[in-house]
């Protein structure tokens, strides 16, 4: 009896082993599982708030977006309100938009402000606002008076041909924003006025003879706009007349140039030089026949392009 009780001893203890053992994994799974819970709670409930933040962010635009068309439809009173009803009124539209255009040029469009352009004008500020309720106002104001140097006068006629008459317009752009280079600073599109009108209108004019569909002649005139006010930006922008600024560039580029990550530009460095490569380089942003040129690869592209539909 002794020797069976020694012997079934172990067996008893095993036995509390694997009992022991399987409460531990029994245990260990129930966590396993509420922690699987808690993490899929916690996805879920993080998933959740980024669609929450991201329906609030869209929700933010869109109410940003309503804003600005309030606006634009607000501004675009600006040219149906009836002027200040005295038999003589004090100022004109084309005044104010003169005398804004003109402190812009001088001083940049951050000088643009109601107040300021009420002292220019000799007037009260509470008197400004007396023709032009908002900023936007403004701002769509002396657009419009720029637009004015673009559209062609009555008595000019564009040519029937559509490249010679896009070039026209082109150059007209071009020529606009080159006067008025604060144009580039005005972040959100003014309210069209009628001269932007105008300039729309002899833009399509001017592709009315291709035989390709409306879509089709937006594309062509819209890539155009694009060309000519990014060159403009990039002219404003790039290669100014600063020579301390240009010996610290080419400075840069050497020192650039001696790490090897940069193949090519170290082939065009060691054949040619760092001051030739950065003479071509000012050579070619200030080349005056640059515009026209890339203006007429464009323009065969397009023709190309036409040609094969």
């Amino acid at each position: 009896m002794a020797r069976e009780k020694s012997r079934g001893t172990p067996g008893r203890r095993r036995g509390r082993a694997t009992d022991d053992l399987r409460d531990m994994v029994e245990i260990t799974t129930d966590e396993l599982r509420q922690l699987a819970v808690d993490a899929a709670t916690e996805k879920i409930a993080l998933k959740a708030a980024r669609q929450a933040e991201r329906v609030k962010a869209k929700a933010a635009r869109h109410a940003a977006q309503l804003d600005r068309l309030a606006d634009h439809l607000e501004a675009l009173d600006v040219w149906t309100r009836v002027e200040p009803s005295r038999r003589r009124p004090r100022l004109s539209r084309e005044e104010i938009a003169a005398t804004a255009v003109r402190l812009a040029d001088a001083e940049g469009l951050d000088a643009l402000s109601m107040r300021r352009l009420a002292a220019e004008l000799g007037a009260g500020t509470m008197t400004l606002y007396y023709y032009l309720r908002t900023k936007d106002e403004l701002l769509a104001l002396v657009t419009d008076a720029v637009m004015g140097e673009v559209v062609l006068p009555p008595e000019e006629s564009l040519p029937s041909e559509w490249r010679a008459a896009i070039t026209v317009i082109a150059h007209r752009s071009r020529d606009a924003v080159r006067r008025h280079e604060w144009m580039l600073d005005i972040a959100d599109d003014p309210a069209v006025g009628p001269n932007s009108v105008r300039h729309f209108d002899q833009t399509m004019q001017a592709v009315a003879g291709l035989e390709v569909d409306f879509a089709t002649k937006l594309d062509i005139v819209t890539v155009i706009d694009e060309y000519v006010f990014g060159f403009c930006l990039h002219e404003r922008t790039t290669f100014h007349e600063d020579a301390a600024a240009g010996d610290a560039m080419k400075a840069y580029v050497n020192e650039l140039v001696t790490t090897g990550e940069y193949p090519e530009l170290t082939r065009l460095v060691e054949t040619e030089g760092t001051a030739k490569v950065w003479a071509q380089l000012y050579a070619h942003a200030h080349d005056p026949t640059r515009f026209d040129r890339n203006l007429t690869r464009l323009l065969d592209g397009i023709e190309h392009d036409l040609a094969t539909r």
